[in-house]
């Protein structure tokens, strides 16, 4: 089974929007997990929020440390870091790197915090479509 990983910080919010994303779009049986080098408590209520509004449900995925997954045993692991710094890899390990914002930084109301996690999901559901459509992934 293909696996696919990604990692970032906190795996709070932006690698469990992509989480959620790719398991929806991903061919064939693709395994899908993310993790975070310094994992959060609990997955962003605001990327819960914006998930369920494209009918995606990912309230009960969880923050996963890097241990807890293998990034050596994959087929491809995402990075999403992009002023943090990103786990660093072994050189085998075939990577991609999306740098995006956090949108658990987004200052301003609640609208405009809630616009900056809309941004970065459909950033992410654009590079998915991509992905996947490419000649560089097969399921």
């Amino acid at each position: 089974m293909p696996t696919l990983i990604f990692l970032c910080v906190a795996n709070a919010a932006r690698s469990q929007m992509a989480e959620g994303l790719a398991r929806t779009k991903a061919p064939g049986d693709w395994k899908i997990m993310s993790a975070g080098s310094h994992p959060g408590k609990r997955v962003s209520t605001r990327a819960v929020a914006v998930m369920q509004e494209i009918g995606i449900d990912i309230s009960h995925q969880q923050p996963k440390s890097i241990n807890e997954v293998n990034p050596k045993e994959s087929d491809l692991v995402i990075t999403l870091c992009s002023d943090e710094v990103c786990p660093v890899l072994p050189r085998t390990v075939r990577r991609l790197h999306w740098p995006l914002r956090d949108p658990a930084n987004a200052k301003g109301t609640e609208e405009e915090q809630l616009q900056a996690f809309r941004d970065v999901r459909d950033e992410l559901d654009r590079r998915l479509g991509e992905l996947w459509s490419s000649d560089g992934v097969d399921g």
